[in-house]
């Protein structure tokens, strides 16, 4: 009695559903993969593994840069012939490499080129590996921090809304990066007489950048006032004023005062011209013409100021003062943030110095993935590498659906406009090669890591359905969404079948690779028997029964596969008569010590 309940018997062989991880959403085996080891250079020997598994789909991961030099040419080649004699295919999982452009030592345009020529190598080797088709190639498409929200309730509407708790943003000029949080700050208000006030990233932003302007204008201002003191005390010509006779005592301080004045001027010019650039670059339309205008007024005032200095010759450095000021003016005018009088709200914010590194990113990378898949498309034409971009780790900027949809749909649009161009396609050609060549990877344990902020598992369906009509390949992974793991589907907790069921409508033919590197390496045994268990793969060919998640249960679920959970001697001890006994006890089970002295058995 004490063991009645070890074993509860196996389940109805017929019922089609049984199986204690299947995830509810039928895939064939032949659409299942598996992954490489990144680890090791030899992908012959991880590839041959797979294949003897059976594994129909197999991903080449070359994720460490390092290890991806150390593969030779001729492995792809001979990977390319595998593949051939076995009747498989292969996809390929590209180093972690920012498209944007970001190293540790920050970004800026070289760094950008680099990471577009590696990914286009990267693409290139992807082609050897299947030279015949289109073989998907796995771009992360970040790898820098980004937006982390959590879902509060709304004290208006009492309906839960999502908000940001954690932004990234990025300084457009030096590329670097300034960490934005929601925090309570306390400071006397204009609006009313509560101190305590919750800021949100947004505002964060723009205070940044607020700061930034004031800052930069602030030491122009130090610098001018420098040369405007030296006029004053110096300088007897003043607003237009001229006397004609000196003594050489006073020409040689006038001179000397003028010299001085004009180089902390000249020095403010410069200042000035280096932050009008900025400003230019990062207002909208509406700060753009203000600035023109100025620049305009700047312009007439400064040849005015010729022929007006001393004597009657060179520039005169009080009018030339004006104009420097009156640049200023209209520059801090243009780079404030306007706000209602009233509440106090913003209406239109300060030009972004500051960006959200979301909105940096999308920018940089589109233009980089562009380039690779043009660059791809002029050696390889229709048998060209398809540009699959992954969701990062949600953390990571574009980790979320919005985000890489509008990367994707950017990146389309640069890699038209290049084929229109440059090899004379005609627009409605150009975007058909778009839409088939530039896509998704969508990681299923990536975006599930939403969970550790609050968010339940209807969100990550909802991020599904949102990228679903672009997706063409999925890391079919599993995880409890805390931490960046993965395990096969059925042994986490992500809603892996509604996932499914979203792409499924969206027309989704793609391949489903379960990563899983760190499975084997935890548990030393082939993850691919649960990955069909789970997905409950028709045993053969046609799809109907038996399935996989039948056959492999049919033991019953008193171990379920999980690993040696239970003595090495268990079941057949129990109830089947003296034969079943050890032997040192009348029995036919050979036991490895006498159970009475202890001694080894013979």
């Amino acid at each position: 009695m004490a063991y009645e309940f070890f074993y509860q018997g196996t389940p109805y062989s017929l019922d089609s559903e049984y199986g204690e991880i299947f995830t509810g959403y039928r895939i064939p085996a032949g659409e299942l993969g598996a992954t490489t080891s990144i680890q090791t250079a030899n992908q012959i020997k991880e590839v041959s593994n797979l294949l003897n598994q059976g594994i129909k789909n197999v991903e080449v991961s070359m994720t460490e840069l390092q290890v991806l030099e150390m593969i030779p040419k001729q492995h792809t080649k001979e990977i390319n012939r595998l593949s051939k004699l076995t009747g498989t295919e292969t996809s390929l999982h590209a180093p972690v490499i920012d498209p944007s452009g970001f190293t540790q030592q920050g970004w800026n345009e070289t760094f950008q080129k680099e990471a577009e020529n590696q990914i286009s190598s990267v693409v290139e080797r992807g082609h050897e590996l299947n030279p015949e088709g289109n073989i998907p190639v796995t771009i992360h498409a970040s790898a820098v921090p980004g937006t982390e929200s959590m879902e509060i309730k709304d004290k208006k509407t009492g309906k839960m809304i999502e908000v940001p708790q954690k932004m990234v943003a990025v300084n457009q000029e030096t590329g670097e990066f300034i960490p934005l949080t929601r925090e309570k700050r306390y400071y006397p208000r204009m609006e009313d007489k509560k101190v305590e006030k919750m800021y949100e990233p947004v505002e964060e932003l723009n205070i940044a950048n607020e700061s930034y302007w004031d800052n930069k204008l602030s030491q122009l201002i130090f610098y001018k006032e420098k040369g405007d003191d030296i006029l004053l005390k110096y300088y007897p010509i003043f607003k237009g004023e001229q006397q004609k006779e000196f003594t050489q005592e006073q020409k040689t301080a006038i001179n000397n005062a003028t010299h001085n004045a004009m180089i902390y001027l000249q020095n403010t010019h410069q200042t000035v011209n280096s932050l009008f650039n900025q400003a230019y670059k990062v207002a909208d339309e509406k700060r753009r013409e203000e600035l023109k205008e100025a620049a305009g007024k700047f312009t007439d005032q400064y040849k005015n100021a010729y022929g007006k200095g001393i004597d009657g010759g060179g520039i005169n450095p009080s009018f030339y003062s004006d104009a420097l000021q009156n640049l200023i003016n209209t520059m801090q005018e243009v780079t404030s943030s306007k706000r209602n009088r009233k509440t106090g709200e913003i209406i239109s914010p300060a030009p972004q110095i500051y960006k959200p590194v979301e909105d940096f990113t999308k920018d940089k990378a589109s233009e980089t993935l562009g380039n690779v898949a043009f660059n791809s498309y002029k050696k390889f034409g229709d048998t060209s590498p398809i540009i699959s971009i992954e969701n990062p780790p949600y953390g990571t900027a574009l980790s979320r659906g919005k985000d890489l949809k509008e990367l994707v749909e950017k990146s389309r649009e640069k890699f038209v406009k290049k084929l229109v161009k440059e090899k004379g396609m005609s627009t409605s050609a150009a975007k058909d090669a778009a839409e088939k060549l530039i896509g998704v990877t969508w990681d299923t344990s990536h975006i599930s890591m939403m969970r550790k902020s609050g968010f339940k598992k209807d969100k990550l369906v909802k991020e599904a359905e949102i990228i679903a009509p672009l997706v063409k390949h999925v890391h079919y992974n599993d995880n409890f969404g805390h931490t960046h793991t993965d395990l096969p589907p059925g042994m986490g907790d992500v809603p892996l079948g509604k996932i499914m069921k979203k792409f499924e409508k969206a027309g989704f033919k793609g391949k489903k690779v379960f990563e899983g590197g760190a499975f084997f390496q935890h548990f030393q045994t082939s993850p691919h028997p649960y990955v069909l268990e789970a997905t409950g793969s028709p045993l053969y060919g046609m799809t109907m029964p038996p399935y996989w998640n039948q056959i492999q249960s049919s033991h019953g679920n008193y171990s379920s596969g999980f690993g040696t959970m239970l003595p090495e001697q268990h079941f057949n001890l129990y109830g089947a008569g003296f034969s079943t006994l050890p032997t040192e006890l009348g029995g036919q089970v050979a036991g490895k010590q006498s159970r009475f002295s202890g001694a080894p058995n013979a």
